[in-house]
C-alpha cells in the first residue's frame, strides 16, 4: 500500500512538473537576443575612465514622422549649451527622407539632455533635419512650431502632454499576455497593482528615473486601462519646449525598452476588439487662462475649436486622422471622430474641462483627441494657431506671405 502511494504520488508530481513546463512555454515572453548578452560584461567596459572626451548621442525624428534614429560622435570637451555642439550629416536615404543620388541630410543641434545611458559628462542632443537646400524636412515640424510660439510668446502657452504607450514582446504580442487567448477583462489594471494587473513596472520605474536624469520635465506616471499599457506625462513645459521633452522621453522609453528585450508601441489602437486605445491628451492653458476669470477664455477657446475639428483631426496623428480613427470611436473614454463635443469633466469628449477648473473659474482645458503617436510639434502648433492666432478654416495660414 505505501509503495503503491508512493508511486501514485511520483507520478503526480511528474505531471504537475509537465504542466507547469508547458505552462512557462505558453507564457514565455519573445525578447530580443541583445537583451541576454551578460550586462556584467558590458559594466565592465563602461567603468572604464573616458578622459577629456565626451559621447554625444544625436537624435532625430525620420521619414515616418513617428520613428527615430540617433548615431554618436566624439566630442573634444563638454559641451555646455546647445551653441557648442557642431552640425553633422547622415544619409537621408536609409531613413526615407532622400533619394540615394542625394542623400547627405544635415542634423542641426537644437536641445541638449544629460545621457542616463552613459551618464555624465556624456549628452543626448536633439535635432532638427534640413535637405541639401537647408530647408527643413519634411517631418521637420519643429522649425514651423518654434516660429509660431515665437508670435505667441507673451501669452505664455503652457502645454501638459499624457503620453499611453503598449508593452510588446518582439513577436508583437502585449507583454505578460497569454500566448493563446488574452487576460482578464478591463477594470483591475488602470493604476493597479500586482502580478495580476501590473504588467511591466520595472520598465516603468526604469524610464522614470532615466527621465528625471536627463532633466527631461516628466511629472507622473500611471498604469493604463488595458493591461501591458502606461502612461507618462511631461509637463509644464512652455511653448517649444513641449515638443522636445516629449520626443527625447519617448527616446529614451525606446533605449529602456531595448535593454529589456521589448519593445514599446504608440500604436493608437495596438489590440482591436473590446480593449482601450491609446492617447496622448494635451492639458493647454495661456496667461489668461490661469488668471482670474479664465474660464471665458477657455470657452472661447473651446468655440474656435469647434469650428475647426477636422484641422485639428488631421493634425492630430500622423497619418491626417487615419490611425485615429480607428480609436476615436465613441467607446473606451474617446469621443467620435466625426463630431466635437465638449463638457466638464467628460472623459467622453473632444475638450474636457476639469472639474476643478469648473469651480475655480480659471485654469486649463484637455484636447483628448491627440493620438499616441502624434507629432507634439503639430499639435502644440495647431493649438496656438486656432485659440491665440484665431485662425478659420481647414488649412494652417502662411505667415510668410
Amino acid at each position: 500500500m505505501g509503495n503503491s502511494l508512493c508511486v501514485q504520488r511520483s507520478a503526480e508530481k511528474s505531471v504537475m512538473c509537465l504542466l507547469l513546463s508547458v505552462r512557462y512555454r505558453v507564457r514565455k515572453m519573445a525578447t530580443s537576443a541583445s537583451s541576454k548578452l551578460s550586462k556584467a560584461v558590458k559594466q565592465q567596459y563602461m567603468d572604464l575612465p573616458q578622459g577629456e572626451k565626451v559621447q554625444a548621442m544625436y537624435i532625430w525624428i525620420d521619414g515616418t514622422g513617428e520613428g527615430l534614429r540617433c548615431k554618436t560622435r566624439t566630442l573634444d570637451f563638454e559641451p555646455k549649451s546647445i551653441d557648442d555642439l557642431p552640425e553633422w550629416n547622415f544619409d537621408g536615404s536609409s531613413t526615407h527622407q532622400s533619394e540615394g543620388s542625394n542623400s547627405d541630410m544635415y542634423l542641426i543641434p537644437a536641445v541638449m539632455f544629460r545621457d542616463p545611458f552613459r551618464k555624465d559628462p556624456n549628452k543626448l542632443v536633439l535635432c532638427e533635419v534640413l535637405k541639401y537646400n537647408r530647408k527643413p524636412a519634411e517631418t521637420n515640424l519643429r522649425r514651423s512650431c518654434k516660429r509660431i510660439m515665437r508670435m505667441v510668446e507673451n501669452h505664455h502657452p503652457w502645454f501638459g502632454m499624457e503620453q499611453e504607450y503598449t508593452i510588446l514582446g518582439t513577436d508583437g504580442h502585449p507583454f505578460g499576455w497569454p500566448s493563446n487567448g488574452f487576460p482578464g477583462p478591463q477594470g483591475p489594471y488602470y493604476c493597479g497593482v500586482g502580478a495580476d494587473k501590473a504588467y511591466g513596472r520595472d520598465i516603468v520605474e526604469a524610464h522614470y528615473r532615466a527621465c528625471l536624469y536627463a532633466g527631461v520635465q516628466i511629472c507622473g506616471t500611471n498604469a493604463e486601462v488595458m493591461p501591458a499599457q502606461w502612461e507618462f506625462q511631461v509637463g509644464p513645459c512652455e511653448g517649444i519646449n513641449m515638443g522636445d521633452h516629449l520626443w527625447v522621453a519617448r527616446f529614451i522609453l525606446h533605449r529602456v525598452c531595448e535593454d529589456f528585450g521589448v519593445v514599446v508601441s504608440f500604436d493608437p489602437k495596438p489590440i482591436s476588439g473590446n480593449w482601450n486605445g491609446a492617447g496622448c491628451h494635451t492639458n493647454f492653458s495661456t496667461k489668461e487662462m490661469r488668471e482670474e476669470g479664465g474660464l471665458r477664455v477657455i470657452e472661447e477657446s473651446i468655440e474656435r475649436l469647434a469650428k475647426r475639428h477636422m484641422y485639428h483631426i488631421q493634425a492630430y496623428d500622423p497619418k491626417g486622422g487615419l490611425d485615429n480613427a480607428r480609436r476615436l470611436t465613441g467607446h473606451h473614454e474617446t469621443s467620435n471622430i466625426d463630431e466635437f463635443s465638449a463638457g466638464v469633466a467628460n472623459r467622453s469628449a473632444s475638450i474636457r474641462i476639469p472639474r476643478s477648473v469648473g469651480h475655480e473659474k480659471s485654469g486649463y482645458f484637455e484636447d483628448r483627441r491627440p493620438s499616441a503617436n502624434c507629432d507634439p510639434y503639430m499639435v502644440t502648433e495647431a493649438l496656438v494657431r486656432t485659440c491665440l492666432l484665431k485662425e478659420e478654416g481647414s488649412e494652417p495660414t502662411d505667415y510668410n506671405k
